[in-house]
């Protein structure tokens, strides 16, 4: 499974990532004032992650494609990296469908 790593930047905001099992970032976060904060947006992940209406397809200007994770409240909660094809894309969104649910948490 994969897993959540918390990561406290220069500008003493919190981060998280989301790993898939070979360790690759499938899925960054915005930053958080605080480390509850931080986890809270875990949760978030963790809840809207197995839904496939969550997930905001894009395709940036230099024809790279990317996702966002969305919340209930339609504030998103985490951000893909670029992709070279759609396929690629829906190959990341369904990693995040399958670690973000169950994965654990660590701190760097």
């Amino acid at each position: 499974m994969g897993k959540y790593v918390i990561k406290k930047g220069k500008n003493n905001e919190y981060y998280f990532s989301l790993k898939a099992d070979n360790g690759q970032v499938i899925l960054s976060s915005e930053g958080y004032s605080s480390k509850s904060a931080c986890e809270n947006g875990i949760d978030s992940v963790k809840k809207n992650s197995p839904d496939d209406g969550k997930y905001e397809r894009k395709k940036s200007t230099n024809g790279k494609h990317h996702f966002n994770l969305k919340a209930g409240n339609n504030q998103i909660i985490g951000k893909s990296e670029m992709y070279e094809s759609e396929a690629g894309m829906n190959n990341g969104i369904e990693s995040v469908k399958k670690n973000g649910p169950s994965s654990t948490i660590i701190e760097e």
